[in-house]
């Protein structure tokens, strides 16, 4: 253990390294949750928006104001209250004024504040700013006493410790941040269902969570966009603080011409820069990753126009969104962690009632202190009245005792019994005041002040005349925010619940005709349209044509190599054109040492009989066959110089199998099991050689094969038709001289 020494009250006192890291490095972490990352529930803001604010206030910067140059304002907030450095200042400046940012900006800017695509925003020397409504708000009575004050890291000024905030900033505006061992995520909110929301809880402080959603149904995001997450979600993430919530973009059907359409996106989900947005779908075009899309074009003015070209006007709209919401951000997730500083500035997460209930408390606090001032405002000046009332009744008196008394404040207190407040007022009066017309002004006002002094003192007595001044303000804030009916109107739509579906890919594919094209040596690749044969079709040296299908590019493509398994590829993805094509081993794991068995178009339900050299065989279900990976799918288990041989399609009702040594034997399909994988069964037995050929028929129209030009049929198959395992007996006289039936 190595140590480091600390000086204290004069002396070295040894301290482990492990006690001076964990002390130094909580005082850090502490500073970081407190100062620096996490919102106050009470005013929603961060230190650095709270100054930037204050400055913007001493600086005059009211609403009706003119603007001031963002590099004053960030020089006052660094200078006085924030040492850190002016950049991420100015940030934090910018984003209290974009719109697409904050749900309600607290700062209006003048200038460029970069926008949606990600651009940056001007030099804090180009840019102006001032307060909007919304700061003003949070502003109000702050010279009060509402709140309390700190000194500044110089101790040269004072700075509130937290807003008086007359506007539920923290869940309209949200918040993110990233402390030390914790983090918050508060979407933006509406604020005219905030109030809502508020005003029912002050009336019933135990309101359910089910309440409360009536007036809050979910965050109201700056860019708008559809809420898609499902209510039981929703409910639950408002309950523990803790959840997220499933956005996405607003879009709409635009008809062509001779049928065709565009599909155009109005809005995005919150926080998705366009630029970024755009780039990520032109990449899923070209690589292909979402074929039904053609192209993408962005005629964005000051509102978004994204316009998306399908690849066909047969093309689904709802399918080609459903594969952009699952491919790219026009589906996005916003998590919601409501990690706040609560009002003994301490973290915690808290649930939707809790913020509102504490942004209640704080406003019966601020409600309470201000008329507490104001109360204390008012005894002042009447006290002063008082006074003056003195004068005017003993006019004479007063004037005397000034003229003549070498102590006339003193010799006024005596007299008259004044206070000193009372004397040095009525000594600092001017003759003016003497008139009669403003004696009755001051027992006017006396009266006045003396009514609005018994309504403060009353208010401060009742805790429900408090709740009743809490009220109205939040109704006065709804006048307020209908105003301004441009930001206070809910942008984004409370959807239905819905899961992406998992889209199939034939579905994600343009249905064409195409003709696959397959050589000996496996060269593979795909002709436009069905193409009949001709025999001019040209290979490589050596090479020559094996497999010709007609299919359609949503199909599969099924392909079992001589090791056993079955591969899949997707026609979509073969080669086009009219060259050789590619090497399908470059499209699957199939050995150099291996070759291809059979290959052929996918059909759900069918089933294949396959069979290896040694006469072994079984049943396989088609749709158990295909494989995900280009690993393919073991299914045929082989060894040593056995490999797979065949693989044919299991109709009929027998089964007829060929050896090298030209014996047949037939026997009903029944008979041989049906797997998902091993060896299989028996099929022929041999004492030489192996199996040569295999096939399927029904038994009562005989079994047919092709001998040269001619196919014939044997329908009396009596010494050949007998059990699975045989060894057969020589085939008829006019088989096939190549051992094969077709």
């Amino acid at each position: 253990m190595s140590d480091q020494t600390t000086i204290k009250s004069g002396e070295v006192l040894p301290t482990s390294l492990k006690d001076a890291i964990s002390e130094r490095y909580l005082a850090y972490a502490m500073s970081t949750i407190m100062s620096r990352s996490l919102p106050d529930v009470r005013d929603g803001l961060k230190p650095v928006h709270r100054r930037l604010l204050y400055a913007m206030r001493l600086l005059k910067l009211d609403p009706a104001s003119g603007y001031k140059k963002c590099a004053r304002v960030v020089g006052d907030v660094i200078g006085k209250y924030h040492p850190h450095g002016d950049q991420s200042v100015y940030d934090a400046l910018v984003r209290l004024a974009q719109e697409f940012a904050q749900r309600y900006t607290l700062v209006d800017g003048q200038g460029n504040f970069g926008n949606i695509d990600g651009d940056n925003a001007a030099a804090m020397r180009y840019t102006e700013a001032r307060l909007t409504v919304f700061a003003e708000l949070l502003l109000r009575d702050l010279d009060q006493d509402t709140v309390n004050f700190r000194p500044t890291y110089d101790g040269e000024d004072k700075e509130p410790v937290v807003l008086p905030s007359a506007f539920p900033n923290l869940l309209a505006n949200g918040s993110n941040g990233i402390a030390v061992g914790m983090a918050t995520s508060i979407p933006p909110h509406n604020a005219t269902e905030l109030c809502n929301a508020l005003i029912h809880l002050n009336k019933h402080p135990n309101a359910t969570i089910d309440k409360l959603l009536e007036f809050v149904p979910g965050p109201d995001f700056p860019t708008g966009g559809e809420l898609v997450e499902k209510p039981e979600n929703i409910r639950e993430a408002y309950i523990t603080g803790r959840g997220g919530f499933r956005v996405r973009a607003r879009w709409e059907v635009e008809q062509g011409a001779r049928g065709t359409y565009q599909i155009v996106v109005t809005e995005i989900p919150y926080q998705v820069q366009k630029g970024k947005l755009i780039e990520r779908i032109a990449e899923l075009i070209q690589t292909k990753k979402l074929p039904l899309l053609a192209d993408v074009r962005d005629e964005s003015a000051e509102d978004i126009r994204l316009v998306l070209e399908p690849r066909s006007k047969n093309v689904d709209p709802e399918i080609l969104m459903q594969g952009l919401f699952r491919l790219s951000d026009l589906e996005s997730r916003f998590s919601l962690n409501m990690n706040v500083l609560d009002a003994s500035q301490t973290p915690r997460v808290m649930s939707l009632a809790d913020v509102l209930l504490s942004f209640l408390e704080h406003r019966q606090e601020v409600l309470q202190r201000r008329s507490r001032y104001r109360l204390s405002k008012i005894e002042n000046r009447l006290e002063v009245l008082d006074g003056y009332l003195i004068v005017f009744l003993n006019l004479d008196e007063v004037i005397r005792i000034i003229r003549e008394e070498d102590h006339p404040k003193q010799e006024l207190i005596k007299t008259f019994k004044l206070t000193e407040v009372q004397a040095e007022a009525i000594l600092n009066m001017r003759l003016r005041s003497l008139r009669k017309l403003e004696e009755m002004e001051l027992r006017t006002e006396h009266d006045k002040l003396s009514a609005e002094k018994a309504e403060l003192e009353a208010l401060l007595a009742s805790e429900d005349l408090q709740k009743g001044a809490l009220g109205n303000e939040l109704k006065d804030l709804k006048k307020l925010l209908k105003e301004h009916s441009d930001v206070s109107n809910r942008r984004t739509v409370i959807g239905e619940a819905q899961e992406t579906p998992d889209i199939p890919l034939e579905a994600m594919i343009e249905k064409e005709p195409i003709t696959v094209i397959c050589s000996e040596k496996g060269w593979i690749r795909a002709l436009k349209g069905h193409v009949a044969q001709t025999g001019e079709e040209k290979y490589k040296d050596g090479d020559k044509e094996r497999f010709w299908i007609q299919a359609e590019t949503t199909d599969k493509l099924v392909l079992f190599g001589t090791n056993g398994r079955f591969y899949t590829i997707g026609c979509d993805k073969l080669p086009r054109g009219r060259g050789q094509g590619e090497p399908v081993r470059l499209m699957v794991d199939l050995g150099n040492d291996q070759d291809i068995v059979s290959l052929f178009v996918h059909k759900p339900d069918r089933k294949l009989l396959i069979a290896s050299t040694d006469g072994r065989g079984f049943i396989v279900d088609e749709n158990g066959v295909i494989a995900q990976t280009r690993n393919g799918k073991q299914t045929l288990n082989v060894s040593g110089d056995v490999e797979a041989a065949f693989c044919i399609e299991a109709q009929g009702d027998s089964i007829a199998v060929v050896g090298e040594n030209r014996k047949l034997n037939c026997f009903a399909l029944e008979e041989v099991s049906e797997m998902t994988r091993g060896r299989g069964v028996t099929l022929q037995r041999y004492k030489d050689g192996g199996l040569s050929d295999i096939t399927t028929f029904v038994k009562e129209e005989g079994l047919s094969w092709k001998s040269g030009e001619r196919t014939r049929t044997e329908t009396d198959l009596t010494g050949w038709y007998t059990r699975r395992g045989n060894a057969g007996r020589l085939a008829p006289r006019g088989f096939s001289r190549n051992n094969k039936f077709s």
